[in-house]
């Protein structure tokens, strides 16, 4: 405890905070990159005029009471102030649209990457480069403005993702970490920098429209994991601490989106690895040994925090319906005078699907609170399906929401597994749905066949990935790799868990997925005539 008390108060910890879907949550680093404190915000994304966004207000409201909820811990647990740290590292949802006028103003309300609002723009984009641009995209949004007629275009100067926008406005900086970038435009890998001849052919396709930009004028700067990405100015500083305890110039790594944090606090930026991160959204990553040899639209090019290609299979749609069902369940149980933690029934439920058939017992359920595009959704409504001979019982119930969270997932991974015959090694699961041990594994292990690990860590998440990644920037050895600096200084030693596939897992799977895929029509009809 004295050791730590110490290490806070000479400056050397590390902050990182990541903005999730549902939570913003803040990690503190000790000596051994372990987490020694924590805070945490909960807010939720708003649907305003057909659009998903979080306000300016609730951003920096939400950044300050995770950040003050931090300090709290540290003074509670250790008995000292927070006011000097060795770095900071700041990450959030990627892609999105966060367009800037020329006085730092906001030109639209924030479009989140849960808005499937930008297909012609993709098809079209898709085209002109022969490179697959998903609805979520940065450059998605601004085409898709541009083909609208949006009046704000003309007056852009700056567009940005949400992490970009925060680590902006603590340093000053307009620079974004080389896997968030590559959620806003197509990266170049052996350049490290956006496509070039991509941004050439998207002015060339804008042209006759004569706005006063060019599209690398208004793209933040690209760095890489391991280069300073600028410094807290006293301006940041207030933003961040409001008690104006914390003190200026600590250097910030650069701000990073939340697949590349994932991958980082699961070990998996060496090729033929991958990482699935399971929350309201769900997304694998695989880091690619090769090219792959066609575009894919379910399949999205990205890269690791350090520019090696990526192939991300996004879902805009996992655990929200679970939690839904939680609920009531909870509702239930209070109403019969029982009070259960949630933890507690979450961990009951889950156990259950343990319990359930491989194939779900004839059941049928949609997790789509909004759009789908790998399903070809652009709206969405939960949707719980059966017939009279279904097995109706708790644990297949509990088994199928599990599957209907991991189904729309499968169907982007079989693409790379089956298709274009991607090797992966081991696949790393992090995120709430996974908390629970032994169960959402290995029922993802069975559906995709391939083996799937959880590590001792996997409650830390996002928040302590950038955190990572801002130590890798203050602390690593000259010369040394990130996926050398994760190895030996991070991961050595870690309690790992993993499930292998077997063959009962495996079938069942395929029979709930052929379910899945013909029962498309039920949740097409449910979105033409429930409002």
């Amino acid at each position: 405890m004295e050791k730590i008390r110490q290490f806070i108060s000479e400056g050397n910890a590390i902050l990182g905070i990541e903005f999730g879907s549902t939570r913003i949550k803040a990690v503190l680093l000790g000596e051994n990159n372990e987490p020694i404190a924590v805070g945490s915000h909960v807010w939720e994304n708003e649907y305003v005029d057909k659009i998903w966004t979080y306000s300016i207000e609730s951003i920096w409201t939400g950044l300050q009471d995770c950040y003050r909820k931090l300090a709290d811990n540290v003074k509670d647990s250790y008995g000292v102030e927070l006011t000097k740290l060795a770095a900071i590292g700041i990450s959030a949802m990627m892609h999105g649209y966060m367009p800037f006028d020329e006085k730092g103003e906001l030109l639209v309300p924030f479009r989140t990457w849960r808005n499937t609002m930008t297909e012609e723009a993709c098809s079209k984009l898709t085209e002109l480069f022969n490179f697959n641009i998903p609805q979520r995209w940065s450059i998605a949004h601004l085409y898709q403005a541009i083909l609208n007629k949006e009046e704000h275009v003309g007056r852009i100067n700056f567009i940005t993702t949400l992490a970009g926008y925060v680590h902006w406005k603590l340093t000053g900086e307009k620079v974004l970490g080389i896997c968030d970038a590559s959620g806003m435009f197509p990266i170049d890998i052996s350049t490290k920098d956006y496509n070039k001849q991509m941004l050439k052919q998207f002015d060339e396709l804008i042209a006759e429209k004569n706005y006063p930009w060019k599209i690398s004028e208004i793209l933040p700067k690209v760095l890489v994991a391991g280069e300073e990405a600028g410094t807290l100015t006293e301006a940041g500083a207030k933003l961040l601490d409001t008690s104006g305890k914390l003190q200026a110039g600590i250097p910030l790594c650069p701000p990073e989106g939340d697949a590349g944090t994932g991958m980082v606090a699961t070990n998996s930026v060496a090729k033929r690895t991958g990482n699935i991160s399971a929350g309201t959204s769900i997304f694998a990553m695989i880091v690619l040994e090769k090219e792959l040899e066609k575009v894919h639209t379910e399949i999205d090019i990205v890269t690791t925090p350090v520019g090696d290609q990526v192939a991300m299979v996004h879902c805009n749609n996992c655990t929200s319906d679970i939690n839904a069902w939680v609920n009531i369940f909870k509702e239930f149980s209070e109403a019969i005078g029982v009070k259960v933690e949630t933890d507690v029934l979450y961990k009951t439920l889950f156990m259950k699907a343990l319990e359930g058939d491989a194939d779900c017992g004839g059941l049928l359920s949609y997790n789509y609170f909004s759009g789908e595009h790998l399903t070809g959704f652009e709206e969405g409504r939960p949707l719980f399906v059966r017939t009279p001979e279904s097995k109706f019982n708790l644990g297949n119930f509990m088994r199928l929401h599990i599957s209907s969270s991991l189904a729309s997932l499968k169907i982007g991974l079989d693409i790379l597994l089956n298709e274009e015959k991607v090797k992966i090694d081991e696949i790393f699961a992090h995120g709430g749905l996974f908390m629970t041990k032994d169960v959402a594994q290995s029922i993802l292990a069975g559906a995709i066949n391939v083996p799937v690990s959880v590590m001792s860590t996997v409650g830390e998440g996002g928040a302590w990935g950038i955190a990572l990644l801002a130590a890798y920037m203050k602390r690593r050895d000259e010369e040394q790799t990130l996926e050398d600096y994760l190895s030996e200084k991070v991961f050595q030693g870690e309690s790992v868990s993993k499930a292998e596939p077997n063959s009962k897992d495996r079938e069942g799977f395929e029979v709930f997925m052929r379910r899945y895929s013909k029962g498309l029509a039920i949740e097409r009809a449910a979105v033409e005539y429930l409002d």
